[in-house]
C-alpha cells in the first residue's frame, strides 16, 4: 500500500525508496486497522499541524494510544514516530503547491489560454536575456563552430527536447550532431569525445547526475563543455563554458513551464551565430536540404528546412 519516489540523486533510504506518506495516506481506504484508521484520518487532514505535535499529543487527538501511533508509523514504513515526521514534512515542503493549486475559476477570465501561456514565455524570456553573458555566449559559439562533432544532452521532458532540438539546428550547418538522453549512452559516447568535440548539455536544475558525470567525462578527455544550467549548480561548475540561466517557475502548477522556451532561444541565438560564421559550408547544406525535399514533396515556395 506504499506508493514510493526515489530521492533527486537516485539514493533511497536503507536501500528502499522513499515513501510518498501523501499518497499512502490518500490511497488507505479501510486498509489500516480501525485503530490505526483513526490516526490515518486525522492526520490527513492536519498535514501541516503533525510537525509541531508529538507523540502523545497526537494519540491524544485521535483518541488512541502512542503505541498504536507508533504502530501507524511502521505500516507507512516509517521506524518510528520521529523519522515518520521527517519524512511527512519533506513531502509536505514539495507538495505543498501542489495540494493548494488555485482553481481554475480564480484565473482572470479575460485572458485565453493562449494569453497565459504567451505571458509567462514572454516573462521569463526576459529574465534569461538580462543573466546570459555575452562574452560565454560567444565562447560556447566559437567552441561549437570550430567542433569536429558535437553532443547534445538533456534528462528530462523538458530538458531533453532542447538537446533534440539543437542536434537538429547544428547538423544543418556541417557540425556532426547526435542528441542522448539515454545515461548509459551519454557515458560511453562522453568518453569517445576528444579535444576537436564538444559536449551541450541542458538542464534546468544543473543537478542531473547523468549529465554531471558526462560532463566530468568529457571534460576530462579534453573536450569542450558547455553548459546551460543554473547559476552554482554542479552542471554549471564542472562545465568549462557555463550560460548561466536560473529561470522562476510560474506557481500556476497547471500552466506548462516557460524555461524550456529561454533555453530554445539560447540554442537557437547560438546556432544562428555560428551559421553566420560558417557561411559557406551552411549556405550549401541549406541548399542541399532544401533541393531534396523539393524532390521530395515537390514544393518550391519558402518554407522551414525539414522542420
Amino acid at each position: 500500500m506504499q506508493a514510493k519516489i526515489r530521492t533527486p540523486t537516485g539514493d533511497t533510504s536503507g536501500g528502499q525508496a522513499a515513501v510518498d506518506l501523501i499518497s499512502a495516506l490518500r490511497d488507505h481506504d479501510g486498509r489500516f486497522p480501525a485503530r490505526e484508521q483513526k490516526v490515518a484520518t486525522y492526520v490527513e487532514a492536519h498535514l501541516s499541524q503533525i510537525s509541531d505535535m508529538t507523540i502523545a499529543e497526537l494519540a491524544k487527538a485521535c483518541g488512541v494510544s502512542t503505541p498504536t501511533v507508533v504502530r501507524f508509523c511502521r505500516t507507512l514504513g516509517c521506524d518510528g514516530f520521529r523519522e515518520f515526521k521527517l519524512r511527512l514534512a519533506q513531502n509536505l515542503a514539495v507538495s505543498l503547491q501542489y495540494i493548494s493549486a488555485p482553481q481554475p475559476s480564480e484565473q482572470a477570465a479575460s485572458d485565453t489560454a493562449i494569453d497565459r501561456v504567451l505571458g509567462a514565455l514572454y516573462a521569463t524570456a526576459n529574465v534569461m536575456r538580462q543573466q546570459v553573458d555575452p562574452n560565454r555566449l560567444e565562447q560556447a559559439v566559437q567552441a561549437i563552430a570550430g567542433s569536429r562533432q558535437l553532443l547534445t544532452a538533456g534528462i528530462g521532458g523538458g530538458s531533453s527536447m532542447v538537446a533534440g532540438e539543437a542536434a537538429n539546428r547544428f547538423f544543418r550547418l556541417g557540425i556532426p550532431s547526435i542528441a542522448l538522453e539515454d545515461s548509459y549512452l551519454l557515458q560511453m559516447r562522453a568518453a569517445t569525445l576528444g579535444s576537436q568535440d564538444a559536449l551541450l548539455c541542458v538542464s534546468a536544475s544543473g543537478e542531473a547526475e547523468e549529465l554531471v558525470s558526462a560532463a566530468e567525462i568529457a571534460g576530462g578527455y579534453g573536450a569542450m563543455t558547455i553548459a546551460i544550467a543554473p547559476k552554482g549548480s554542479r552542471l554549471a561548475l564542472i562545465s568549462k563554458i557555463p550560460l548561466l540561466v536560473d529561470l522562476p517557475e510560474d506557481p500556476d502548477i497547471f500552466k506548462p513551464t516557460a524555461s524550456r522556451y529561454a533555453h530554445l532561444v539560447i540554442v537557437d541565438a547560438i546556432a544562428m551565430t555560428v551559421a553566420q560564421i560558417r557561411s559557406a559550408t551552411t549556405s550549401e547544406n541549406l541548399r542541399r536540404i532544401r533541393a531534396s525535399l523539393t524532390a521530395f514533396h515537390g514544393r518550391t515556395g519558402p518554407q522551414p528546412l525539414g522542420d
